[in-house]
């Protein structure tokens, strides 16, 4: 049957290749019995395409029941798709049939597949192999002939990867993929759809049907419809109840636009090795920016002493840069500085007209004796505790014998 007589006869609207392409699959893989998944972002119109389906099948006398498989609890489910015995479980009051039973010989549509449970994927499964299922609470096994179409708006290799949905049971279902393309993708369709949804709503409540001028019909274009059709139609419809003016300019519909809609804006790379990075708490990302900093600030000292020991200008380097070297090494970090100290010079400040002020650092190599170093550190002591033995001591972190030695091997007064 020719595309375009599919359309009028299902009510679709657009003229895009993708569209034309997943409606030609569909009346392809019609006649045979094979399994068919249906992809496609919420609100893209995957529901008719198993109707479609089932009309130019061999089935099409027998029934067709849609299920949508988020919308039953998850303890109901196996109850519902196959069916359970009188007493199987608290309010199992009878004997019931399942979807599969009473579907026998036609189609079953299973929408939102994604959300089925991993142990109502495993009967799914042994339905779609052998075509063969128990009813919950019997272990009499009974037959069906089902053509199984499904359709999701998650991402089922992902859903794979993350053990949410069998590997085995997507490839079976993924016998003839269909790919529904989200109207965004579609902008050639969107002014039709548009145009169509005006005209059914002026017919349903009696009023003239809108018009958009040219900026209108641009807004709506550019516009990224994250509902798609759904919100689409859902927008018109107040359009056509609120607004009494019937030619609707680009400010008056983008009134209607939620302002939070996702932008086109450029990709933000990412570091794939950062991305499974994660911080617990606001507190661990302050630390790490200022950690991050602190390395920054070290290798800048860095860089600038060895600039100045290397340079063969140190002296002019110096003068031209003291002031931003008083500043990197008021907080010196000993270990970048490799054993090396920074000790400032008196500033030397000259009224003379032919002369210049000068603000200079003398670097002057400090002794690295830790003889001397400890001789220095229990006179600190001392001073502290105005002699006394046993606090100096506590002080220094040594008992107060160690520290008597010490005073009489360093003959310290």
């Amino acid at each position: 049957m020719d595309v375009q007589k599919i359309k009028q006869r299902f009510g679709i609207i657009g003229r895009t290749y993708e569209l034309n392409r997943a409606l030609d699959i569909a009346v392809q893989v019609a006649p045979t019995d094979l399994s068919v998944l249906i992809t496609g972002e919420s609100g893209t119109g995957k529901e008719v395409f198993p109707q479609i389906i089932h009309q130019f099948s061999a089935r099409k006398h027998a029934p067709y029941i849609p299920v949508n498989c988020g919308a039953i609890p998850e303890g109901t489910i196996d109850s519902e798709l196959f069916g359970h015995e009188k007493g199987a479980f608290t309010g199992a009051l009878s004997d019931r049939k399942g979807y599969f039973e009473v579907a026998n010989k036609g189609t079953i549509f299973l929408d939102e597949i994604g959300e089925l449970p991993l142990s109502t994927q495993v009967r799914l499964l042994r339905v779609l192999e052998t075509g063969e299922f128990i009813k919950v609470g019997s272990s009499k096994v009974l037959k069906t002939d089902v053509r199984v179409v499904a359709a999701t708006n998650v991402n089922i290799p992902v859903s794979v990867r993350e053990g949410r949905f069998r590997e085995d049971l997507y490839y079976r279902l993924n016998t003839v993929p269909i790919t529904m393309p989200p109207l965004r993708e579609r902008q050639d369709d969107i002014y039709l759809l548009f145009r169509k949804f005006a005209q059914d709503f002026a017919e349903r409540y009696r009023m003239p049907p809108l018009r958009l001028d040219e900026g209108a019909q641009q807004v709506l274009k550019s516009y990224r419809w994250p509902g798609n059709i759904r919100q689409l139609k859902n927008i018109t419809e107040q359009i056509s109840i609120i607004e009494k003016e019937r030619l609707i300019s680009a400010v008056n519909l983008q009134a209607y636009l939620p302002v939070n809609d996702e932008q086109l804006l450029p990709a933000i790379y990412t570091d794939n090795k950062k991305q499974d990075q994660s911080f617990s708490s606001e507190r661990e990302i302050l630390y790490q920016v200022l950690f991050d900093m602190k390395k920054d600030m070290s290798d800048l000292k860095k860089l600038v002493f060895d600039l100045m020991q290397t340079s063969g200008d140190s002296s002019d380097l110096q003068k031209d840069n003291a002031v931003l070297i008083r500043k990197l090494y008021e907080d010196q970090d000993v270990d970048i500085l490799q054993n090396q100290s920074v000790q400032k010079a008196p500033v030397n400040i000259s009224t003379d007209n032919n002369s210049v002020i000068q603000d200079t650092e003398v670097f002057v190599e400090e002794s690295l004796s830790l003889e001397e170093k400890e001789i220095e550190l229990i006179k600190k002591a001392l001073e502290k505790h105005n002699g006394k033995r046993k606090y100096a001591a506590q002080d220094l972190g040594i008992s107060e014998r160690t520290l008597y030695r010490k005073i009489k091997e360093y003959e310290i007064n």
